[in-house]
């Protein structure tokens, strides 16, 4: 990060399931960065039965990204509200006006994109499973629970997120490849 003072703004982006969380988990372990995440942030607010995170299993259950408005907002008002400091922002921007806002308030330093195949993204995502109440991951190839369908601290059933599922997952790649790539093509500069 360099001499002590400076601050380090970093982006993280990839599709769905291309493995952002697990890298920033990764990433803020060895480096003094801290961690905000577009995912952690939608499933705390659907968990919470927010009035964002009903607005936003909408468009989630749909195959659709969330607007711009609504996720910019939720996400500005999340790194506002942390303490200053360096940070690595996982899952956003995904548009070009949500990097072009983020600009308005922060320069961000550096801007990684994972770019994982979209067959790769499929088998992933078709083997996930959460324990709804916490928001822990689970995948049954690479991170299994120890008794199937049933998370490891509760003792609780798993389930799949509905935009997980196959029908909705084709939506949600497709979206997200249409509107990503100026968003990328924005950083790359």
């Amino acid at each position: 990060m360099g001499a002590p003072g400076r601050l380090l703004h970093a982006v993280l982006t990839g599709a769905l399931g291309s493995g952002k969380r697990t890298l920033a988990s990764r990433i803020v372990k060895q480096v003094p960065l801290q961690k905000f995440s577009s995912g952690d942030l939608l499933q705390d607010n659907l968990l919470r039965d927010t009035e964002f995170g009903v607005l936003a299993k909408i468009f989630m259950d749909q195959g659709r990204l969330i607007p711009d408005d609504i996720m910019t907002r939720l996400t500005l008002q999340e790194l506002k509200s942390s303490p200053r400091g360096s940070w690595l922002l996982s899952g956003f921007p995904r548009t070009l006006r949500q990097a072009e806002a983020l600009d308005r308030v922060y320069h961000i330093h550096l801007a990684m994109n994972l770019d994982v195949p979209i067959e790769v993204i499929r088998q992933r995502l078709s083997a996930r499973w959460i324990h709804p109440s916490s928001g822990r991951v689970y995948n049954l190839e690479f991170n299994p629970p120890r008794a199937v369908g049933v998370d490891d601290l509760t003792g609780k059933p798993l389930v799949q997120r509905e935009d997980d599922r196959p029908e909705t997952l084709a939506k949600r790649l497709e979206a997200y490849e249409d509107q990503t790539k100026r968003a990328l093509d924005y950083y790359r500069g």
